[in-house]
């Protein structure tokens, strides 16, 4: 069976936790044992700066890591490594988790490649927007809401052959309430439908199937209004 690794974080807090082990038949094994962090990395981390590009959440950490050198804090440098074997893999597994903590989700576990593995959403439901006798002619939205009774949305869109979509996630935009979420991505569908009605690209926007979906988005719309009076 594949190795993998969970550990439940402390109260007091994330950066209280040492870092996680994990049992490989009757041989203990520190995880993640290339990568060295600790209070002498100061030039490892600033080099790795220097020589990529970040997103904000990125230097975040990273500055995170230079500060906890500065201040001779071995326990969070500790934490941190917990997350991975190189610096991307660290990065991505801390943002992953900081964003499952914005949903509720606490608990840290890797799969067998060192990757966060992503939680799972409560209450999951998906409803459907246009000719559904046929695969491709109708959209999606799936509603899900976190530990902590947070809601977010997924989105699968067609129009008839040119589509998208994405799935469920810690990084989807968050709602207090399930009818808030689905509002909104009513309304986002409603805005994408919209702006293809007349398209002249009539190989890849189908109107009857972008004028059916848009009519279903208003008897979404509608039935909310009428189960809000009751």
């Amino acid at each position: 069976m594949p190795l993998s690794r969970v550990y439940e974080p402390r109260p007091a807090g994330a950066l209280d936790n040492s870092p996680p082990v994990f049992d490989s038949g009757s041989k203990k094994i520190n995880v993640m044992e290339n990568l060295v962090l600790n209070l002498q990395s100061k030039n490892q981390v600033t080099d790795y700066i220097n020589d990529h590009c970040f997103v904000p959440y990125e230097r975040a950490i990273f500055n995170e890591m230079l500060h906890a050198i500065e201040k001779g804090d071995q326990p969070q440098l500790d934490w941190f490594r917990s997350f991975g074997d190189s610096f991307r893999a660290i990065t991505m597994n801390v943002n992953a988790y900081r964003k499952g903590l914005e949903f509720g989700y606490t608990t840290i576990s890797f799969d067998k490649n060192g990757w966060f593995i992503r939680p799972e959403f409560l209450d999951k439901e998906e409803l459907t927007f246009g000719d559904i006798s046929r695969y491709g002619n109708y959209s999606t939205i799936s509603l899900g809401r976190g530990a902590n009774r947070i809601w977010t949305y997924a989105m699968h869109y067609s129009f008839g052959v040119a589509g998208g979509g994405y799935g469920l996630s810690v990084y989807g935009n968050q709602f207090k309430s399930r009818d808030a979420a689905l509002a909104y991505a009513l309304n986002e569908l409603k805005v994408m439908m919209a702006k293809r009605i007349g398209s002249a690209d009539t190989t890849n926007d189908k109107q009857p199937i972008i004028l059916a979906t848009l009519r279903d988005i208003e008897k979404a719309k509608v039935g909310m209004v009428q189960l809000s009076l009751f």
